[in-house]
């Protein structure tokens, strides 16, 4: 029976090369000269460092740009609030998504039962595998489900025949 799984899986390789990119780039830019302008990347998270909350979306839109240049979806990152940190100095953490989570896997359920289509849909970890008698049916499940979930940047991967 045909199947493939639908995951959320951010190129990690790239986004880190893209944090030392925008690492170097606030280390060479005039308009960081002297500041506490800094990003790191732990695990996966993404945490911005800056004087201000200006300060900290310049070096967000840096961030972005690299990713974009390096073909990573910027969707994949999940902002965090503004937090003040000693003196006047404000942080801010970018959680990279990795996987799908359990309300959106539920949502791609829905989307597949709701459509009427002659596939079936089964959370397995942090993945949802798609299974159906034919290939087309498969191809139309991948554009329901890109539809419904605009907001992440799914991949299809694992096809199975």
């Amino acid at each position: 029976m045909p199947s493939f799984d639908t995951v959320l899986e951010p190129n990690l390789v790239e986004v880190k090369n893209a944090v030392d990119q925008t690492a170097k780039e606030i280390g060479t830019r005039f308009d960081f000269k002297g500041s506490s302008a800094a990003v790191e990347l732990n695990d996966k998270d993404i945490t911005l460092f800056g004087d201000s909350d200006f300060q900290v979306g310049q070096v967000d839109d840096i961030l972005r740009n690299k990713l974009t240049k390096r073909s990573v979806d910027v969707r994949f990152l999940e902002p965090g609030k503004i937090e003040k940190i000693g003196g006047d100095k404000v942080k801010q953490v970018l959680k990279v998504r990795n996987g799908i989570a359990t309300e959106d896997g539920k949502k791609i359920q829905q989307a597949i039962k709701n459509s009427k289509m002659k596939v079936q849909a089964a959370i397995q970890g942090d993945a949802v595998r798609i299974t159906g008698a034919k290939r087309d049916d498969l191809q139309a499940a991948q554009a329901l489900i890109r539809k419904a979930l605009s907001e992440l940047p799914l991949s299809f991967n694992n096809y199975r025949d």
